[in-house]
């Protein structure tokens, strides 16, 4: 999972070591690549295990019957219903999708130095986009009426984290709390917009959602039944996303300036870098990723946006946990989102067999998976450095030359 670093960020060439948490954290990330996010996960599901074990069931079973679910196993050749497989794969995608994106969201902004919080409203400043525009206009081609909603709504998350961003730079502002209070004002602006006599409200005087969308902005199913939410090419926009984040941080000016002000942002001043405008655009290209989110679920599945919704939301605060497993690098966020994707869908209660166990409780075990990947992603410190001398005490010992 690790990515290419900038020259700043070794050390070798300027002598530069990383001040920020984000610095430390990337360097130990880098240093260590993919060992740690295994063993994170692994440990996360050992403790959920037990958890599984108290309730009286047997973790080996229920585990494989949450992995049955996922559809997955359609993936390994002979193994169970291909059909029911194959279902359950689309679903799992279709949840892994805005994950992604929610994921790169915060991802790119850690990579400055922030934490952006406001994935959630991003997300759903995104959707209000896609809604406003996908439901007018309806005479417009199809094609260029999907092109237009995505790309207002990822313009819209750009300029609701842009706020933050503009907060930092220009007042020092910290972003965790100008992103957190920015997502009450998007909740219950949509709130307001959609919600009983909103100005957006849908013809349905009684219910508080806002208009479908007109048909022609339904993205394309390309796998599964269109009328039982099968994958749509949402899935390629993220996809496609990941390339453009690990492009711009790896191959841009702007991703070097990014990387250089989140690793030491005192050096990458004296190197001559704006950090204020490297920490607007970090929180806008972030606010991007996750506008295009709600973009693709609005216009792949969701089709409207009604009030219990936007309160019930949890995608953007999901990919804060998406991000930090998967090492805020394009290939561990899009693992990571797969993982957290299989577990919403394999513990539903429509893909969970009861005799195994309890859907209603299983829910509640995805959460405590998710809580335990966040904490041990927290003690990743820790991790890593047991893993540091577990090496080094491995190591074979080296005679100094006569």
């Amino acid at each position: 999972m690790s990515e290419q670093t900038p020259k700043l960020e070794s050390g070798s060439d300027m002598n530069v070591a990383p001040t920020t948490f984000a610095g430390k954290l990337t360097e130990r990330f880098n240093s260590a690549g993919a060992i740690s996010a295994v063993v994170t996960t692994i440990i996360a599901f050992f403790m959920a295990g037990i958890v599984v074990l108290a309730t009286g069931h047997n973790p080996l079973s229920t585990y494989r019957a949450i992995f049955d679910g996922t559809g997955l196993a359609w993936l390994i050749p002979g193994y169970g219903d291909r059909s029911a497989g194959a279902e359950n794969l689309q679903q799992t995608l279709l949840v892994a999708t805005p994950l992604m994106l929610t994921g790169l969201a915060l991802a790119f902004a850690f990579r400055c130095g922030m934490f952006n919080i406001g994935g959630q409203g991003q997300y759903l400043a995104g959707q209000t986009v896609a809604v406003l525009v996908g439901s007018s206009w309806a005479g417009m081609a199809g094609p260029m009426h999907i092109v237009l909603a995505v790309l207002l709504a990822g313009l819209a998350g750009a300029l609701w984290a842009g706020i933050a961003g503009f907060l930092k730079a220009t007042t020092g502002a910290h972003e965790v709390i100008s992103t957190i209070m920015l997502n009450w004002i998007a909740i219950w602006v949509a709130d307001y917009f959609f919600g009983l006599n909103g100005p957006f409200q849908g013809p349905v005087q009684f219910n508080p959602i806002s208009s479908d969308i007109v048909s022609n902005t339904h993205l394309y199913v390309f796998w599964g039944n269109p009328l039982l939410q099968g994958l749509d090419i949402g899935f390629f926009i993220a996809i496609a996303m990941l390339v453009v984040y690990w492009l711009i941080l790896n191959r841009t000016t702007l991703g070097f300036e990014v990387r250089a002000v989140g690793y030491n942002p005192e050096a990458a001043r004296y190197g001559g870098i704006n950090v204020r405008r490297s920490y607007f655009m970090a929180m806008a290209v972030s606010g991007m990723f996750a506008g295009l989110a709600g973009a693709v679920d609005i216009l792949g599945w969701q089709f409207h946006l009604a009030t219990p919704d936007i309160h019930a939301s949890s995608i953007g605060f999901l990919g804060i946990a998406v991000a930090l497993l998967g090492r805020n690098t394009a290939i561990g966020v899009f693992f990571a989102s797969i993982l957290f994707g299989a577990l919403t869908i394999g513990t539903s209660t429509r893909q969970l067999d009861p005799s195994v166990f309890d859907p209603a409780l299983a829910s509640n075990l995805t959460l405590i998976i998710q809580g335990l990947v966040v904490l041990f992603v927290g003690a990743d410190l820790v991790v890593l450095g047991l893993w540091y001398k577990l090496r080094r005490s491995l190591a074979p010992s080296r005679k100094a030359p006569a």
